[in-house]
């Protein structure tokens, strides 16, 4: 009697849960545009007494030029070297006296910033974050931007050059999907010799055109109150000067007509096998799709590919699949490493059977409802918090840049919920053609290089 009671709560408190989360997000916020350009959301959040502010930029490595390539990834680092009226070091000291964090990414397409501090300290975000959209050009000279040049070149000697199988998907891959000229066939970190290459003034021209107001949003989420809030907003981002329209990228056509081949040697231990194709881009119909048929086939020990490769054959260490969404063209990319003494050929077969299995017939209800289960347990878990760089203050900038729709959480979840066996076989059937791919294969030192 004891063991059905217990179940009996079990399935009802599954069935409560299941049923909020069903129930439509909300997720109050106010906007307002200032008069140089600057979007601006905030969200209220007292549920505990910390502030998020979020600077959006739209530029990333797709805003650069062949030859001048690595400029966006630059100034994630030079954003932090001091500003007019902030010397070097004071960005870190002063917030990390009052409590807070910070940090930036860069990508393909754009460049995020966020400062997280408790709300007692919110002015004071709000002038260093001000500070170095108007007036970082003030204390930016030639050593400076030097200095971080080279930052910058370590990193890539670390990260890529240095790190086992770095230069494939970063560089090799990219290059093969996209070709010269579009702007993804350069890695975000850019080209050593254009980063040597690149002049002061180049760097200043390409702030001067993409750090505007009016090719940024900011968000403020947390313990705020929203009227105080837009005027502390008014005194600091008010002064800021307003740039000029910003040119879109140029966008050549690319897809893929056969199956490309490459092999490359590394020091590394065991060779590794990338499978790529080109994929709807960010928020297009099969997006989201894609993301289900990457756990379908590889996300954790229960899915199809890590099952029989890792578990039942025992042939590969470990294997991995992803929709990688991006703004202009992403790509699907499944990646394996064998284990000693089994080859490339044998894990490719069996990675093919899969795919092709999946294109002949719906996975299961219960492949399907993990999958999903999965990603609502992560968009429910970033939803837990205002700050850092993937919290609330985060997916309120990126829904806005990316649909002007700020609140955009249920459409968003609404896209995977939809989803049925049938559409992800559609999609794999659609998208992952057998005769349309990247095949990179990464070989120890000694191999035969292609």
């Amino acid at each position: 009697m004891k063991v059905a009671v217990a179940a009996c709560l079990a399935a009802c408190l599954l069935r409560a849960s299941l049923t909020a989360q069903s129930a439509p997000l909300q997720l109050p916020y106010s906007q307002f545009t200032l008069p140089n350009g600057l979007h601006v959301i905030l969200h209220e959040d007292h549920s505990v007494p910390v502030v998020s502010v979020n600077v959006l930029y739209d530029v990333g490595s797709a805003n650069e030029k062949q030859g001048r390539t690595g400029f966006a990834h630059l100034f994630e680092h030079l954003m932090f070297m001091g500003s007019g009226h902030v010397k070097p070091g004071e960005f870190d000291t002063w917030l990390e006296g009052a409590g807070g964090n910070n940090n930036g990414t860069t990508d393909n397409d754009q460049t995020n910033y966020y400062i997280d501090v408790p709300s007692n300290a919110l002015e004071l975000a709000l002038f260093l974050e001000s500070d170095r959209m108007g007036f970082l050009l003030d204390t930016m000279t030639p050593e400076v931007v030097d200095a971080q040049r080279d930052v910058v070149k370590n990193e890539r000697r670390e990260s890529v050059e240095n790190e086992p199988y770095g230069e494939a998907e970063s560089v090799v891959l990219t290059e093969m999907l996209y070709p010269e000229g579009h702007p993804y066939h350069w890695p975000v970190i850019g080209y050593m010799p254009d980063l040597t290459a690149a002049s002061y003034e180049d760097v200043v021209a390409f702030f001067k055109t993409y750090y505007t107001p009016s090719n940024a949003s900011l968000v403020v989420a947390g313990d705020i109150d929203p009227v105080k809030t837009r005027a502390l907003v008014e005194k600091w981002f008010s002064d800021v000067k307003p740039g000029t329209p910003v040119p879109p990228p140029t966008i050549p056509g690319v897809r893929l007509d056969q199956v490309s081949k490459r092999t490359i040697t590394d020091r590394v231990q065991l060779p590794r096998l990338y499978m790529a194709w080109l994929t709807p881009q960010r928020l297009a119909p099969g997006d989201a799709a894609l993301d289900v048929v990457a756990d379908v086939l590889a996300g954790g020990k229960n899915s199809r590919l890590f099952k029989r490769l890792v578990y039942d054959m025992q042939i590969a260490q470990n294997v991995s699949a992803y929709q990688n969404s991006q703004a202009l063209s992403s790509y699907f990319l499944v990646q394996v490493t064998p284990q000693p003494g089994h080859t490339i050929d044998e894990i490719q077969k069996v990675i093919d059977e899969e795919i092709a299995r999946l294109k002949s017939e719906p996975p299961t209800e219960r492949e399907v409802q993990r999958a999903l289960n999965q990603i609502e347990a992560s968009f429910y878990d970033r939803m837990e918090r205002v700050g850092g760089m993937y919290g609330k203050a985060g997916q309120l900038n990126g829904y806005y840049t990316s649909t002007r729709d700020a609140d955009w959480f249920n459409e968003d979840l609404t896209r995977y919920r939809a989803l049925s066996p049938t559409d992800i076989r559609a999609a794999a059937e659609a998208f992952l053609p057998a005769d349309r791919r990247i095949e990179l294969t990464v070989v120890p030192e000694g191999g035969e290089k292609k």
